[in-house]
């Protein structure tokens, strides 16, 4: 079975939010009863210009520019740093004091190719032959280490829009079922999960009783609160965004040698090289 390959990818503000739409986009995949049958609920993040809202989906409006009901809108109302809320941390781990830094290490493993060539140098020094089986202890391990991870408290608010009561029971009914009897989920993006708490207030501003000539509009208010993480400071981070760092196995020490030419120690010297000795001897 292939292993699964997740990418180290920082974890931004754009992961969140982009987490928390695709999950009301893709998971919830919230329908409702229309005049033209079973329709899919456009989703509409507020934070863009209304211009490019427009332009962008021409089909949420009519000809006159007025947003075809039913709708969702999301919006991101607040973020929060609370340090009573730190997720997997709770102690604060300071970057390497390098010019790499990394604080947090999330992987390890061999440099195949390092490791290889060490083991082949001993083989041929010792055997006169690569690739000797043999134990190898000089192992090269490259250890991946990211940023200190920052937790954030956001909150999110979502305002569902409809024309009938109908359609907002078909719209409500997915938030308050899709978790169970608890109203805790998970959000997934480019290999993050962060979790997602789906308030319990679901606070209606109808206006059905005003009996103006005002249109009527059924609206339906629900808060989300999503605990994520920040990993380093994104397009603003001067140090690398993963570290990867590899230890030594081996140490040599240089030393100085006669001007003759070096002589092997482990020989013995008077026997090996007499003629040599004896010029350095008598020199």
């Amino acid at each position: 079975m292939p292993h699964k390959v997740i990418p180290l990818v920082p974890s931004t503000l754009e992961d969140i939010d982009g987490s928390f739409f695709n999950w009301i986009e893709e998971k919830l995949d919230i329908h409702a009863s229309t005049n033209k049958g079973w329709e899919k609920v456009p989703i509409i993040w507020v934070s863009a210009e209304r211009s490019f809202q427009i332009k962008n989906k021409k089909e949420i409006r009519d000809k006159s520019g007025t947003l075809i009901l039913p709708l969702i809108t999301v919006e991101r109302s607040s973020m929060v740093k609370d340090p009573s809320r730190k997720g997997s941390y709770w102690a604060n781990v300071p970057p390497v004091d390098d010019y790499k830094g990394g604080s947090i290490t999330i992987t390890k493993r061999i440099n195949q190719n390092k490791t290889l060539n060490f083991a082949n140098a001993d083989s041929y020094r010792k055997k006169k032959q690569i690739n000797f089986p043999r134990k190898n202890d000089k192992v090269v391990y490259q250890t991946i280490s990211i940023p200190m991870p920052v937790y954030v408290d956001i909150t999110y608010l979502l305002t569902l829009r409809t024309e009938y009561q109908q359609q907002m029971n078909d719209i409500t009914s997915p938030f308050i079922t899709r978790t169970g009897g608890i109203n805790h989920f998970i959000l997934e993006r480019n290999g993050h999960q962060y979790e997602g708490f789906i308030q319990a207030d679901f606070s209606p501003t109808n206006n059905v009783s005003n009996m103006t000539q005002e249109e009527r509009k059924y609206e339906t208010k629900i808060t989300v609160k999503v605990l994520g993480y920040l990993i380093g400071e994104d397009k603003n981070q001067e140090t690398p965004k993963i570290v990867i760092r590899e230890n030594a196995v081996e140490v040599k020490i240089p030393r100085e040698k006669v001007i003759f030419g070096d002589i092997q120690e482990h020989l013995d010297k008077q026997e090996e090289y007499p003629e040599r000795i004896q010029n350095i001897t008598d020199k």
